[in-house]
């Protein structure tokens, strides 16, 4: 063997020890997911159903992957502002974002956001979906949304509805209920559904279209008028739903997603799919989560991209026929 020769087999070994090195942390790397804590980003402030649905998955999250969640609420925007954070977190799976279809559906049509969420986003489990109970201060002289809507009517511009912030499913939801009913109500955005809240219980705005409000109506606080979405009515006996209140047809859907950046790998995502699933098909989780109005749906990524393109299709037509602004 002549010297160039073994040098050059001294080398080639060489190299593939070093390739086989760096190939396998890649793999255990993969095997060993999560290596460390995973921010889970709840878009809104404490004590809206995005913040509390978020921590009920959190827990299970976490038994599930044997690591600590930290739920962190980065609010602001309509939830534009913490799904951008997590559009443009490092996508290894560590940081997931427990958006509101709001902010998938909603607020991109309405305003410029930093992210685009059929690129930016992978679905790795639908949370639930969301009912909205329309709520008013019990000051207000009406009994019934036919009641309110006549009301509204005979006081155009004078009642206004709160809401968790331009680009909100309960933003949306008060201007489509001005669409259908030919009224006329203003808007007044809040940073979350739990400061909307409070100030409807305080009787400074007199609507209220969200799920967070349905304590509030079996306390007494709020007067329920009626309940759309998922149906789930029975914490709130005597309050109709959106069809027997007078309003056929309410195309207006809403939820909460649990996604990932869109570059996670495939791995990571089957990982998450696979715990998720595991989840929200866990008797007390489905007990935990309608408790606060939501109803989980095991779906596969691809019925969730589905699901939500199909709404922002309805929301786009919604906010073009009610000429809708971000304003």
């Amino acid at each position: 063997m002549t010297g160039s020769t073994a040098t050059r087999r001294r080398f080639l070994g060489a190299g593939a020890a070093a390739i086989a090195a760096t190939a396998l942390p890649l793999q255990l790397r993969a095997e060993a997911y999560p290596g460390r804590p995973i921010s889970y980003v709840v878009p809104f402030p404490p004590g809206a159903t995005n913040d509390s649905s978020g921590r009920i998955v959190a827990r299970k999250l976490g038994e599930k992957l044997g690591q600590t969640i930290v739920v962190d609420n980065k609010s602001g925007g309509g939830g534009s502002i913490g799904a951008e954070f997590v559009a443009k977190s490092k996508p290894d799976g560590h940081t997931l974002l427990n958006a509101s279809t709001g902010n998938l559906t909603i607020a991109p049509q309405l305003v410029r956001t930093g992210y685009e969420p059929f690129r930016d986003f992978k679905p790795v489990g639908y949370v639930g979906a969301s009912r909205s109970v329309f709520a008013i201060h019990p000051s207000l002289p009406v009994k019934t949304l036919q009641e309110l809507i006549a009301y509204a009517r005979e006081n155009p511009g004078k009642l206004n509805f709160g809401s968790a912030g331009n680009g909100s499913g309960g933003h949306l939801a008060g201007e489509y209920l001005k669409l259908r009913a030919n009224i006329d109500m203003v808007h007044v955005p809040y940073r979350g559904s739990a400061a909307a809240a409070k100030d409807a219980t305080a009787g400074l705005v007199q609507l209220i279209i969200d799920p967070i409000t349905a304590p509030l109506v079996r306390s007494g606080q709020l007067r329920g008028l009626a309940v759309s979405g998922n149906d789930l009515r029975d914490d709130l006996p005597g309050v109709p739903s959106i069809a027997d209140a007078g309003i056929p047809d309410w195309e207006l859907s809403s939820g909460f997603v649990a996604v990932a950046p869109a570059a996670t790998p495939a791995a990571v995502l089957a990982r998450l799919n696979e715990v998720f699933a595991e989840i929200l098909a866990d008797a007390p989780t489905i007990a935990s989560l309608n408790a606060i109005g939501l109803r989980p749906l095991v779906l596969t990524p691809d019925e969730i991209v589905a699901s939500l393109k199909k709404e922002s299709d309805t929301n786009r037509r919604i906010i073009e026929a009610a000429k809708i602004t971000a304003d």
